[in-house]
């Protein structure tokens, strides 16, 4: 591999810092709230201005904003995870923009992850999205060629771990994160974000660079426990899994995402009793969870915003399940899966312009609140009639009930919830508990039902 020779001094120097920080990594996002919001290629003003009107009072915990690095130039949403500079320089605005959406949803209560391009560069030259000259391999004042690995070839088989963690991943410039000198300027990156206030980081492509590379990075990073959850998609007999992630923070689960798809499109959702480490999946603790991101929605391995009642109560059940920390995916529509963001990233309101704003879908958005108030509680009172139909409690603060069968369904619930009346907050109708812990409901078909403790009226 290549290797770019540092001083003596500064070798030293930074190997010691290696060991000043403790290495403990914070599973799940840190916090009472842990439902992250997904707003996909927002520019950062509409961010900034959802977390106040939306994020804030629903009780989102995080919202994720798409890289903020300057990128090569192009209208299509991949441009943005072919960085060229650490400048906040992109489509999506500058850095008195994002240092103001980041303050912003702080007042809200809302935290700020930011997807984290560092395994790769561009594939080819121009100017970036700044001003920034480069070419695949020369990015001036940054790197230049010792600091990328020598394999060359596109990454092709993945049960081969040197070909996944040393080629290139669809032709992008691979940055060798064994060299001192990126790793040292990736995690001075990731500390000027974090100097802005930045509270995590979505690590895009882990699966491309050795777990040992990225936790040495954060290491150095002013915060070394700062939460970050890792792209490491799993596949079954492949060199890399998803486990040896775990030690640096949350592992999302891809399998997660890709059986609820095949549940709610073709089987039965009785299945999802054990779902989770019931399934061979990794522990709750560390694993981030999806009903869908912005590449699974293109490539057709999840369920997706065009999937109609399966994809919006495959959401409901993802927020009231107890496994992982969620993700609610909200983005655009698109016909043609490169096409980038509508105005520019620019949201002028929800459901306008093409925005699909799923994060505030009232089905969804109420969930949150839900999840919030049922933390910590395991699954009681599970029910299920063999085929489409679940109900289950979260001890004595919460109840759902979701009906994906083809038509409506009566009858009496048993839960652990106190006598009294609850609002129903898929629909905003009221609900009476009686003595002991029974409601009668019908639920259309399609449709879901949620109580919570502390929501008595609609």
């Amino acid at each position: 591999m290549a290797r770019r020779t540092l001083p003596v001094a500064l070798a030293l120097a930074a190997a010691a810092s290696i060991g000043m920080y403790p290495t403990t990594a914070q599973a799940s996002p840190p916090g009472t709230k842990d439902v992250t919001a997904v707003l996909f290629e927002w520019n950062f003003a509409s961010v900034a201005r959802e977390c106040t009107t939306t994020l804030g009072p629903a009780g989102y915990g995080y919202v994720q904003v798409s890289p903020p690095a300057e990128h090569i130039q192009g209208s299509q949403w991949w441009t943005s995870y072919q960085p060229v500079s650490y400048r906040i320089a992109g489509r999506l605005g500058d850095r008195a923009a994002f240092k103001s959406m980041v303050d912003t949803c702080h007042s809200a209560g809302v935290k700020v992850v930011t997807d984290t391009v560092v395994n790769h560069m561009s594939a080819g030259s121009g100017t970036g999205t700044g001003g920034s000259s480069y070419t695949k391999y020369n990015y001036p004042g940054l790197y230049s060629s010792p600091d990328f690995d020598d394999c060359t070839a596109q990454v092709s088989n993945y049960q081969d771990r040197y070909n996944v963690q040393h080629c290139e991943l669809v032709g992008l410039a691979d940055l060798d994160t064994g060299e001192d000198y990126v790793r040292r300027t990736i995690a001075g990156y990731m500390n000027d974000l974090l100097s802005l206030g930045v509270d995590g980081f979505r690590i895009d492509g882990a699966k491309h660079i050795d777990t040992a590379d990225l936790a040495n990075i954060k290491s150095r990073l002013t915060n070394p426990s700062v939460y970050w959850k890792q792209e490491v998609i799993y596949g079954a007999g492949e060199a890399v899994q998803p486990t040896e992630y775990t030690g640096n923070g949350d592992v999302q689960e891809f399998r997660y995402a890709y059986d609820l798809k095949r549940v709610f499109n073709n089987e039965n959702l009785a299945y999802l009793k054990n779902y989770g480490e019931g399934w061979g999946y990794m522990s709750s603790s560390v694993a981030g969870v999806f009903v869908d991101n912005h590449d699974t929605e293109r490539n057709g391995s999840t369920l997706d915003y065009k999937d109609g009642a399966n994809y919006t109560l495959a959401n409901v059940f993802m927020l009231a399940y107890p496994y992982g920390a969620p993700d609610i995916n909200s983005g655009y529509e698109w016909s043609d899966a490169d096409a980038g963001p509508p105005n520019g990233g620019k949201v002028n309101a929800c459901w306008q312009d093409g925005w699909k704003c799923q994060h505030a879908w009232p089905e969804i958005k109420s969930m949150v609140a839900f999840r919030n108030a049922t933390r910590g509680q395991a699954v009681s009172n599970w029910w299920d009639n063999g085929n489409d139909a679940i109900a289950f409690g979260r001890g004595n603060k919460g109840f759902v009930a979701i009906n994906h069968e083809s038509s409506s369904l009566s009858r009496t619930y048993q839960t652990s919830l106190a006598a009294g009346t609850y609002c129903n907050v898929q629909n905003n109708t009221t609900v009476s508990v009686n003595s002991s812990g029974q409601f009668t409901a019908t639920l259309g078909a399609n449709t879901a039902l949620a109580l919570y403790a502390g929501k008595s009226s609609c």
